[in-house]
């Protein structure tokens, strides 16, 4: 399901930026992450609860850890509300280590 939901929004934003459209790339991102958590998440553990795994800890702390610098390079980096090609390089290597974490963990 999450590829399903994601794979539009990826291509959403990546037209975004291609055509210099910051703010509704970074909105697009934020907004799909914060809807599929939140709504998605909300409405599947209403339906049939879901337990919590304590192995997931780490991949929560990597979110927060995640948000927390994309807000600082949007909002404390070099130019305010804009973040910069380098630090989208940094973005998506960061991404890249993480799914090589997770495939590596199983």
């Amino acid at each position: 399901m999450a590829i399903g939901t994601s794979l539009p929004e990826a291509a959403t934003t990546l037209v975004a930026a291609l055509k210099k459209n910051s703010d509704l790339a970074i909105g697009n991102i934020v907004g799909s992450s914060i809807f599929n958590i939140f709504f998605v998440l909300g409405i599947s553990a209403t339906i049939n609860p879901i337990p919590f795994n304590t192995a997931l800890n780490t991949d929560i702390a990597i979110g927060v850890a995640s948000s927390l610098i994309l807000y600082y390079f949007v909002f404390a980096g070099k130019k305010k509300h804009v973040v910069e090609r380098k630090e989208g390089i940094a973005l998506m290597t960061t991404y890249a280590l993480y799914l090589v974490f997770l495939a590596w963990r199983g």
